[in-house]
């Protein structure tokens, strides 16, 4: 496509978030070979809400959608052109005009622990204290480890580490794909797999949303859109939405690739002390994912009846 003008992209200010926007920004490149360079497209960074909060979980200060407000605010007025997003920190429902439509190839998922000592999850002494503000992180290690000890862990990964290093916690987990982005692999004491971690609804995915109108910023990003993390993502996204999965909720889900054309999908509904544990999974089309997650966001959704209300905060 013959590239009109220069294109705004809105961010967060962290190193991850920058890290994102700058891979965005050089996958365009390398689609529309020879018709944009880097000047073409400009990063702007967006300070949220939730950058602002340090001291609390968000489920406290109303929910991971303070990740993006700012951002899409800047986009309904024109500020920007489009927006680099953790899908992770994604409400399941955009403002009206917004679409997100885009994916870059999804990372690896799975969660990481460090640990001060280098023990594994199974290794923690009773008593110790993992730090995490992710009430799904916090579940799941009460469910496998009632033993340990939970609590509020926030801040940047460097903040976080540095919060570690000083004895404020005896383990932390992040995720995989962030510390991979950011070069920090060196860090981690052990990768968690999904069956003893089950991530969070799209971990590891990258999502650009536009406004639904713009046809020109549509056309341009078409090119670097990733087919399978977008059913994954789509997948997962429908199972939260019939949830009405928030951070106040231990939500996890992860979808993968079977055989090219079928997803297999997992997912979990916890108490927030991990006593309960709800599971399901299933199979389904690669070209009908909502239709899988919403399958099995309604079989858990029956499984926990009238109690559903208890497994928020």
């Amino acid at each position: 496509m013959a590239i009109a003008k220069k294109y705004r992209i809105g961010t967060r200010g962290s190193p991850l978030a920058l890290a994102q926007a700058e891979e965005t920004r050089q996958r365009l490149i390398a689609a529309h070979t020879g018709a944009l360079t880097s000047e073409d497209l400009e990063i702007v960074t967006i300070k949220t809400t939730g950058d602002r909060i340090t001291d609390r979980a968000l489920s406290e200060a109303g929910g991971k959608g303070l990740f993006v407000k700012e951002i899409e605010e800047a986009l309904m007025d024109g500020s920007i052109d489009f927006a680099v997003h953790s899908m992770k920190d994604m409400e399941t429902t955009l403002p009206d005009g917004l679409v997100i439509d885009c994916f870059l190839p999804r990372e690896d998922a799975r969660d990481a622990l460090i640990s001060a000592s280098g023990a594994g999850l199974s290794e923690l002494p009773p008593g110790a204290l993992v730090g995490t503000s992710s009430l799904r992180r916090q579940a799941q290690i009460l469910n496998r480890r009632p033993d340990l000890k939970v609590g509020i862990f926030r801040g940047l990964v460097d903040t976080r580490l540095r919060k570690l290093a000083e004895g404020e916690a005896d383990a932390t987990l992040l995720a995989y794909a962030g510390l991979k982005r950011l070069g920090k692999e060196d860090v981690i004491t052990q990768l968690l797999e999904p069956e003893d971690m089950l991530p969070a609804v799209a971990q590891g995915a990258i999502g650009i949303e536009r406004r639904e109108a713009d046809k020109e910023v549509q056309a341009l990003l078409d090119p670097i859109n990733d087919s399978v993390t977008s059913a994954q993502v789509r997948c997962e996204r429908a199972m939260l939405a019939i949830l009405d999965g928030s951070c106040r909720t231990p939500i996890a889900g992860y979808a993968e690739l079977l055989e090219e054309t079928h997803l297999s999908f997992r997912a979990s509904l916890l108490s927030p002390d991990g006593r309960i544990r709800l599971n399901g999974s299933g199979k389904g089309s690669i070209n009908t994912p909502e239709e899988l997650g919403k399958r099995i966001g309604e079989e858990l959704r029956e499984q926990a009846g009238e109690d559903i209300l208890s497994f928020q905060m």
